[in-house]
């Protein structure tokens, strides 16, 4: 098991970035590996449901926890046997615009692996509107 935290950097103010993660139909907005979300309502401990990508089969999920005060929340993925958390959270950049991080937890294999398509979507996330 490892741990692994990347960090994103953008325009977007904090407010519009906090709202594309809170409404988890939003998701696939940014984040090109996620085709559509399985979920009803927004952000908050307990929900639960599936992340579509473009190969099956779907991928479960339930949240953790959310803060939306401090902008944090965190989840927990499954497929098969193999669980990630990922812990979330934005801040205002020291420069304006906003910063997002994300912290993996999982085997480090799959957190390799991930990174970089997980660093791509963060780009998005604090950079497109």
């Amino acid at each position: 098991m490892g741990a692994l935290t990347l960090v994103a950097r953008g325009p977007l103010p904090v407010d519009v970035v906090w709202e594309r993660y809170a409404d988890p139909q939003r998701w696939p907005s940014w984040a090109p590996q996620i085709r559509r979300v399985d979920a009803v309502g927004r952000l908050r401990p307990g929900l639960t449901g599936r992340v579509h990508s473009y190969a099956p089969p779907g991928i479960a999920f339930r949240v953790l926890s959310v803060d939306a005060r401090q902008r944090l929340w965190s989840w927990r993925v499954q497929l098969g046997p193999m669980k990630l958390t990922l812990e979330h959270g934005v801040r205002a950049g020291t420069h304006g615009g906003s910063e997002t991080w994300l912290r993996l937890h999982g085997p480090f294999p799959v957190l390799l692996a991930y990174a970089p398509l997980a660093r791509y979507a963060l780009g998005r996330l604090v950079n497109r509107s």
